[in-house]
């Protein structure tokens, strides 16, 4: 299937890459599940703090958690964003962890978010980001609506993980071309440089490089496995290419 979406690939050993000691470059992370117990990410404060202190260790300067929000499953609301937040603010402080922690949403795309929309339930953050999620199965057939009632009552939206989506895998690339016509900005997740997502994944996050389409890194965050996958993917030289990518957008968000 992979041979069928984008042509014969020769498989290449990724070159470590001299240099890349961390991920200070980098600075913040917009995506992650670090808040406990109230999504698929960790489950208890004492996860949060462990893997917070590693990611500092690890050259993050500031956090901004995402929690899943959906209809159909993790029913969070900003209240309940906000008082997890402060819960690992707290802890943060009590154990002499220098990170900066704050928190939005990683919004669905289901019928609940017009009402969402509507009453301005949702938590942007930075320049009024929004980022918002898919099915990994099947396109919503009201993407484009949502889409646009969010850049009409002025979020900017940021589509979580453009690359894990396979119904857009196409070899000409239009439908991620149609969707930056769109104005959408994209997070790629690190891990899926690494090949850990499949194929597929790895090959359109390079792509998307390639052409830099990228305006955000992510490390999607849930527990102790993709804190390993952070530690191998320091080896990428994808890795390291966007992160020297003057136009990545972390940055601005410290």
């Amino acid at each position: 299937m992979f041979n069928r979406l984008f042509g014969f690939l020769k498989e290449k050993k990724e070159e470590p890459t001299p240099g890349l000691e961390d991920y200070s470059q980098m600075a913040v992370d917009i995506h992650s599940h670090l808040i406990p117990g109230i999504d698929d990410g960790v489950k208890t404060i004492d996860e949060s703090i462990f893997l917070l202190r590693r990611m500092e260790s690890m050259g993050f300067k500031k956090v901004i958690t995402s929690p899943h929000v959906m209809a159909d499953g993790y029913k969070n609301t900003p209240e309940i964003i906000l008082s997890g937040r402060d819960q690992v603010r707290e802890a943060l402080k009590a154990n002499a962890i220098d990170i900066e922690f704050d928190a939005t949403g990683e919004y669905n795309i289901d019928e609940a978010m017009y009402e969402r929309i509507e009453k301005k339930q949702l938590l942007p953050f930075g320049k009024n980001y929004i980022m918002v999620e898919m099915p990994f199965l099947a396109k919503p057939v009201i993407m484009g609506d949502i889409m646009y009632k969010l850049q009409t009552a002025g979020y900017n939206v940021i589509l979580a993980h453009p690359e894990r989506y396979s119904y857009f895998h196409e070899n000409n690339f239009d439908a991620y071309n149609s969707l930056k016509d769109r104005n959408l900005l994209f997070q790629i997740n690190i891990a899926s440089l690494s090949g850990v997502y499949g194929k597929a994944a790895k090959f359109t996050a390079e792509k998307m490089i390639n052409e830099n389409m990228v305006n955000f890194v992510g490390t999607d965050m849930h527990g102790m496995k993709h804190l390993e996958i952070l530690e191998q993917c320091l080896k990428q030289k994808y890795l390291a290419k966007i992160l020297s990518y003057d136009k990545l957008l972390n940055k601005t968000l410290l």
